[in-house]
């Protein structure tokens, strides 16, 4: 019986491509294992201690780095896990399940796609702006937005591919992705909103 095997996804923040791995789940449990992109100029890697597994991942979307820990569980079972990046609060990199990990990373690719193709300020998706404005009022409407800091409401700032939800009193923002079909979805499925606040 093959060993069942893990993938790794990231966007390469260097050359822009997406690097995809396979490794087994015996692998990824003895010892730290990495997954280099075919330029060379980046890395992600994941250093398993005891029951968890720290992870340095390269950010296409920011073009940083980021440092992060999780169970080591949910690497080596069931679907796996995807890590969004902190400053665009768009998912970054998959480990997991290989078709899932695929499929996420065709999403990545199109979702940063859109976003080159936004050069001049204008929508990557107006349909799908509209769409998640719409759907962002209705929630705004009925007290569906607050902010950790106790206050409720909100101001909103539209970017090309995403909208940013902005606390009045203490100027926290939330980024909500309003590019793709999925980034609709994930929205309508939110009864309620809540900006994390200033810490």
């Amino acid at each position: 019986m093959a060993e069942q095997m893990r993938a790794l996804g990231y966007l390469c923040p260097e050359c822009g491509k997406i690097v995809y791995g396979e490794r087994t789940r015996f692998a990824m449990s003895a010892a730290a294992v990495g997954l280099v992109c075919g330029c060379g100029r980046s890395e992600l890697t994941a250093q398993p201690e005891g029951a968890s597994c720290r992870l340095t991942v390269p950010c296409g979307l920011c073009g940083g780095e980021h440092r992060a820990e999780a169970a080591a569980e949910r690497l080596l079972e069931g679907e796996g896990i995807g890590l969004a990046c902190p400053k665009t609060r768009q998912l970054c990199c998959y480990i997991g399940q290989p078709q899932r990990v695929e499929r996420a990373l065709r999403q990545l690719e199109l979702t940063v796609e859109k976003t080159r193709e936004d050069r001049d300020g204008a929508f990557v998706d107006s349909v799908i702006m509209y769409e998640v404005l719409s759907e962002l009022r209705d929630i705004a409407a009925r007290g569906g937005v607050s902010c950790a800091c106790g206050a409720s409401g909100c101001a909103m700032e539209i970017q090309g591919a995403a909208v940013d939800l902005v606390c009045r009193q203490c100027g926290a923002r939330l980024r909500l992705p309003a590019a793709t079909d999925e980034d609709l979805d994930r929205l309508c499925c939110q009864y309620t909103l809540t900006i994390p606040g200033r810490k």
